[in-house]
Formats: structure tokens, C-alpha cells, sequence
């Protein structure tokens, strides 16, 4: 699909009932700025960087809606002592002129249970792959769904009254949402597993829940969600199956916009990254035995994809070929080249991270100079730096 006089990526967009001074989204990344799963100074710091630099709107990630549905200890989750620290994040964002999302979400068998001390939750018993198989993920139950639908819609809630402009629901990368729609991941054989439409049971109550939620405090707030088109592993959720459920999305009524990813962080992480692995810094970030298995079989878990430009609009052209809905569009959006592109194939908006942590303020230097090019190299060295503090390495 393109568009005859496709928009300019720079000037302000609607997304929803927000107005975004330009169509520029910095996706979520970890920041690794919360050493005691609350608000500090320096997350504050780098989303206000992001903001002076130019973006539309930037995202604050990942903000769990549970305890267990941290990855780690150290993220931030939803609790009222975390509430005065996100309204000082977003108005220092608003100051920048920019606006600002909060993802949300449930790490499901994503969840490290060696660091929350907390079991993991899957949609099926099985090993627990985040803790080296040292436990059990348990199988959610009737009341964890429940529970977890009703903690999505109270982070939306403290979402709006804490000032956010927009609320992304993760139902990507094989967290809780995304391994249930999993045929891999969701061995169920209830209500809420099977078939597509079964499997797509939960992530649907949760992104109803959350429209609901932000309707109740005014509706003058953007609901996103953030999906795979292929979990990029064998017998996982593939690009047929997630457009169907995408339609499915779209035809619920609850999203502003949907924001296309791809990959899984239990079973293929560098499907979303592409670009070089750098296993020996992943290596050094973990336990030294962990580290030694990782130099020896990483290449196993951390497949290698070359970077090229754009490298998901393939894969995103059917999905814009078949909904109306708005769509982000991310992997590989490094210049104005690119964003340029995305408009003409019909894309909203575009989503970018990498070349944002190397160059915070490359939206400010494109305005400049629309031949500006970034200086991402796409050696993936900020991958690894998520388990301390998340930082271009080269910058």
C-alpha cells in the first residue's frame, strides 16, 4: 500500500485523541534506571533527554502491572509509592514539549524468578527458562487471569492520573499476552487456549480492560498496543495467525494505533535486534558459570540476522494491506530516508531505539539537516547494558 502524498514524518500527527509534535515514537527499551523498581532521577533524566532531542513521544518502559510480572527485581511496577515519581517524569517530559507513553504489561515466563523471588506465571507448566530451568513456571490460573486483567486496567488508570499521554499494552516478545497466543507456549485446552480465537482470549480482555479504564478517567488518552508479527521461532505465533488476531484487534474497537515487532525473548531475542551479537558482553553481564555457557552455546539462543534498513516492512506490508488501524512501524528507522518511506507505504508512525541511545537528539539534527545520517553502527553493544544501566557503549 502507498500513499499519493504520503505525510511529512516531522510535522505534527494525531494519534488518537493526542496531538504529537512529530511522528517519531521512542519504542520501549528497558532503561535500567530503577535499581529499587522505582522512579529516579536518571530515568527521569533520559526520557527528558529524549524529549529536548526532538521525538513525538517517548516511552517509559516496562512498567509490570504486578510483581511477578517484572522481568527483573529492579523494574518498576505499578504500586501508589510509585505514583508521585511517574508524575514527575511526565511533567518533566511535557516541559520538552514532547509527550510521553507508559507501556505496560506482565512478563508471564519472561519473568527471571531467581531475581523477583517470585514464581514465574506461563500459560502452560513448563520449564523455567529465565531461571536456567531450576523451577517450574506454573500455569496460570482462572484467578491469575482475572487478576491480571483488573491489574492491567489499574495501571491505566494511574496512567492517566499520573499524567501519561498514552498507554501501550505489551502483547509482544513472548511476554504473558504474547505466549498465550503462542501455539508453542499455550498448551491449554480451556477457553483460553486451542484455537487463535481461544488463544487470543486473554490479550483481548486486557486491551478491552485498559480501553475501559482510560474512558473512565476522561478517554483524552491514546491506547496502543505493541504486537509480534512472528515470534521468529518454530511452532510459535507466525505472521498468518497474528494478522488474524490483529483484525481481530482492530475489529474490538479498543486501540489508537497498533505497533509492529516481531521476535521472542525467551526463544529468539536477536530476531528483533538484527545486526551483530555480542555474546562475550552478554557473557560478562551474568553469573561466571552462565557466562561460560553462554561463550559456548550462545550461538544457539542469539542467532545472527544482518541488519539492513527497514528490515520489518516486509513483513508490515500485509498487515497495513489488510487494517485500517494505524500503524507504527519499527526496526531499522535510522534517517529521514527511511521515516520518509514508511509514510509512503501507508505507515503512520514510525518507532525508533537504537539510533535514539546513540543520538538522543537525532530528530533535532535531522530538522537540520535532512541529510543527517545516524551513527548507530547497529553492533548491538546496548543490548547487554539492559542488565546494568541502558547506555550506547560507543557514545
Amino acid at each position: 500500500m502507498t500513499t499519493d502524498t504520503p505525510p511529512d514524518p516531522l510535522a505534527p500527527a494525531r494519534l488518537g485523541p493526542v496531538t504529537l509534535r512529530n511522528r517519531v515514537i521512542k519504542s520501549a527499551t528497558f532503561e535500567g534506571r530503577t535499581p529499587e523498581a522505582l522512579v529516579t532521577q536518571d530515568l527521569v533524566d533520559f526520557h527528558v533527554e529524549l524529549g529536548r532531542g526532538g521525538v513525538g513521544m517517548t516511552t517509559v518502559a516496562y512498567l509490570a502491572v504486578a510483581p511477578e510480572g517484572r522481568t527483573e527485581r529492579r523494574q518498576l511496577w505499578w504500586r501508589p509509592e510509585a505514583l508521585p515519581g511517574l508524575r514527575e517524569l511526565t511533567d518533566a517530559v511535557h516541559a520538552t514539549g514532547a509527550k510521553v507513553s507508559a507501556q505496560i504489561g506482565h512478563a508471564g515466563p519472561v519473568s527471571d524468578s531467581r531475581s523477583t523471588g517470585l514464581q514465574s506465571i506461563a500459560p502452560s507448566r513448563r520449564f523455567d527458562q529465565m531461571a536456567l530451568g531450576t523451577g517450574l513456571d506454573r500455569a496460570a490460573t482462572r484467578d491469575d487471569i482475572d487478576r491480571i486483567v483488573r491489574a492491567h486496567a489499574q495501571a491505566a488508570s494511574w496512567a492517566v492520573e499520573v499524567g501519561f499521554d498514552a498507554v501501550e499494552v505489551h502483547l509482544g516478545h513472548n511476554y504473558l499476552a504474547s505466549s498465550f497466543l503462542s501455539p508453542r507456549l499455550n498448551r491449554r485446552r480451556d477457553e483460553f487456549g486451542g484455537s487463535l480465537e481461544h488463544r487470543a482470549e486473554l490479550p483481548r480482555r486486557i486491551v478491552t480492560a485498559v480501553r475501559e479504564a482510560v474512558a473512565r478517567a476522561g478517554d483524552d488518552v491514546a491506547v496502543l498496543a505493541k504486537l509480534n508479527m512472528d515470534d521468529g521461532a518454530r511452532g510459535g505465533l507466525a505472521p498468518a495467525e497474528s494478522l488474524a488476531f490483529a483484525k481481530l484487534l482492530e475489529a474490538d474497537g479498543n486501540l489508537d494505533a497498533l505497533e509492529l515487532t516481531g521476535g521472542s525473548s525467551l526463544l529468539n531475542p536477536m530476531y528483533l535486534f538484527r545486526g551483530d551479537v555480542p555474546l562475550t558482553e552478554f557473557a560478562r553481564t551474568q553469573h561466571p558459570l552462565i557466562g561460560l555457557g553462554l561463550r559456548w552455546f550462545g550461538g544457539v539462543l542469539f542467532k545472527r540476522y544482518p541488519y539492513h534498513p527497514l528490515y520489518f516492512l516486509e513483513l508490515a506490508r500485509a498487515f497495513r494491506a489488510e487494517l485500517a488501524l494505524p500503524l507504527v512501524l519499527l526496526g531499522g528507522v535510522t534517517d529521514l530516508g527511511g521515516m520518509n518511506t514508511a509514510m509512503a507505504e501507508g505507515f503512520e508512525f514510525v518507532g525508533m531505539a537504537r539510533a535514539l541511545l546513540r543520538e538522543p537528539d537525532l530528530i533535532t539534527k535531522l530538522r537540520a539537516d535532512a541529510g543527517t545520517e545516524s551513527a548507530c553502527i547497529h553492533c548491538n553493544l546496548c543490548v547487554p547494558t539492559i542488565y546494568e544501566r541502558t547506555v550506547c557503549p560507543l557514545t
